[in-house]
Parts: structure tokens; sequence; C-alpha cells
């Protein structure tokens, strides 16, 4: 089958001379999961940006491949763009709070893409959008309209984003962080709507996330991100199962496991701290905090294939 979103060997740089993406390769299929998981300022949102073309003035983009079913994104113009973006593409972003407009009522902005996108009425919208909050889990959506976002908590202002994201019935859903400063009774709840949403409509996911709890929960394949690559990906079986990249190693191993973590011990953790990559970086951006580190690990990196469909970007594979 077909991927809805397929990314290849992407690269994004930003004026001061950072790369931001060095080569990232993604591929996400209909009715999966696909997390992208790292520490912060690793890549992952630059990478979401990019697919959805929103990146900050002056950023430049390129990729061998970087297409939406048979639309070669690299290709389109803004204005054919934005034709995608809304409707057959769409986007929570990280903190709804800074991405609902606070001078506008959550109706104006939730009818907003539909009209556009459908031609609709802004009866019809509201009808929409009334719709999606309910479905939701937002009760008295008819009041909820007529609110302007700081009138709502944040578990309903994230609801709010993602029933925006779904006015339009979109293929793509990117989820870039979208439990961020949500207590864990909400997070549990806007995961389980996901899930929910997803199995219903049949969406394609690309949730992006630091939090591998959320990853071991909800997704189907995930690529791990390090300074702007992704160093290994797979399965979330084979990524739990028998990971094999020394990042993803070290990840698995900060995370404190009830009736196993000793009490009054410090929690794991990697030393060291993530290099600043430009254009010119060579070689594993990870060998300063690696204790499988060689001199070759200075060169190139090839790709590695542990089994398949799974890979890792390291000179040797620990065993």
């Amino acid at each position: 089958m077909k991927p809805v979103l397929e990314i290849e060997n992407l690269r994004v740089g930003f004026p001061d001379g950072t790369a931001a993406v060095r080569g990232v390769s993604l591929r996400v299929g209909r009715g999966e999961t696909h997390c992208l998981v790292g520490e912060s300022g690793c890549g992952k949102s630059v990478t979401a940006l990019a697919a959805m073309n929103l990146l900050p003035r002056g950023a430049t983009r390129s990729a061998d491949v970087m297409r939406f079913h048979d639309e070669d994104l690299t290709r389109l113009s803004e204005r054919q763009t934005s034709r995608l973006r809304g409707a057959r593409m769409a986007m929570i972003f990280q903190e709804p709070m800074t991405s609902l407009n606070p001078a506008y009522t959550i109706g104006s902005q939730m009818t907003e893409v539909f009209q556009r996108h459908r031609h609709a009425t802004r009866a019809q919208g509201m009808d929409r959008a009334a719709e999606l909050l309910e479905r939701v889990g937002i009760t008295a959506p008819g009041m909820r309209l007529a609110q302007y976002p700081h009138q709502l908590s944040g578990g309903l202002r994230q609801r709010t984003m993602i029933a925006m994201a779904l006015m339009c019935d979109p293929e793509l859903l990117i989820a870039d962080e979208p439990t961020t400063a949500l207590d864990v009774t909400v997070q549990a709840q806007i995961l389980r709507l996901l899930q929910t949403l997803q199995r219903e409509l049949g969406l394609a996911v690309l949730l992006i996330t630091h939090d591998l709890g959320i990853v071991a929960r909800m997704a189907q394949r995930v690529s791990v991100m390090y300074a702007g690559q992704v160093v290994e990906s797979g399965s979330a079986a084979d990524l739990f199962g028998a990971p094999t990249h020394p990042y993803t190693r070290g990840l698995l191993a900060c995370i404190p496991i009830p009736g196993k973590t000793p009490r009054d011990q410090p929690l794991g953790s990697i030393p060291g701290s993530v290099p600043k990559t430009g254009a010119e970086f060579a070689g594993c951006a990870f060998r300063d905090r690696c204790t499988y580190a060689t001199a070759d690990c200075a060169g190139t990196i090839p790709h590695r294939t542990v089994a398949t469909d799974h890979r890792t970007l390291c000179t040797m594979v620990p065993a």
C-alpha cells in the first residue's frame, strides 16, 4: 500500500548556519500512527513544519522525496499547498493557547477553514463545528462556540484544536506534542480520543513526542531523532523489544520501571550534551556521549538494516 506521507532525505537549514534537519526519511501509512520521538531541539517539530511548508522565513528546505499521496510537496506553489493544508493535511500545534487567536471566538476560528475549503456558509460551518466539538467530548458545544480561547481550560483548548483539525476530514493528521502541559488525567483522555478518531476515520497520524510512554501506547512505527537525524526506525515492537542504537538504548534506560527501579536512587541519564550541527558537521552526532564510539564514528555513518523494516544509523550495532 502506498504511504499517505513519504519523506526521503529531508534537509532543513536556518540562516545562522544551523542544520536543523539532516537527511530525515519516514513514511506514514493510512490508519497508522508513526511516532517521531526525541529530546527537545532534535528537529521533530521542524520536520513536521517542513512537511506543511510552514517553516519560518529564511529557512531552506530540500528533499529527494516529499510526497503526500501523489502530490510532490517540494514542487507545489504556496497557493497549491494552502489548498492541502487544513483540508487533506491538518496539524495540531504544540501549544493551543498560542495557536488559537485570542481576538476571535472559537466558532469563528473553526468555521473559517470549513468555509474556505468546502465553500460552505457560516451556518453550515457552525453546524459542523458543533458536531465535532461534541464528538471530541465537549459538552454544550453551542455555548463553547461563542467563547474565546482564554475562557477554556487547557484540556478544552486541546480538544478544540483537535476538532478544528478535523473540520474538513483530513487524511493526514500531524500532532505536535498534543498533551504538553496537560495533567496526566487529561493526557490520557486526549490520547484515547486520538486513538478513537483514528480508528473511526482511518487517519494517518504523525505523532511528535518526547514521551516514550506515549510512544508505547500509541505507535505502530517509531522514528528516533537525534541532532536532526533519524538514528533508528522500525516497528514499536522492535524499538522497545530490541533497540540497537546507543541513543535509543539510553532513552529507554532513563525510564523508571515500577517495582524494578530502586527507591532513593538517581534516575537514568545520558551524560553530555547535544552538539551544534552546522552544514559541515560530519560523523555521528552522538559519538561524544556514546560508550561504543570508535575512530570510525567521526566518518561517514551508514544506515544498517537490523531486521525487516528496522534500521539504525550506526557504525556498529551493539549486541
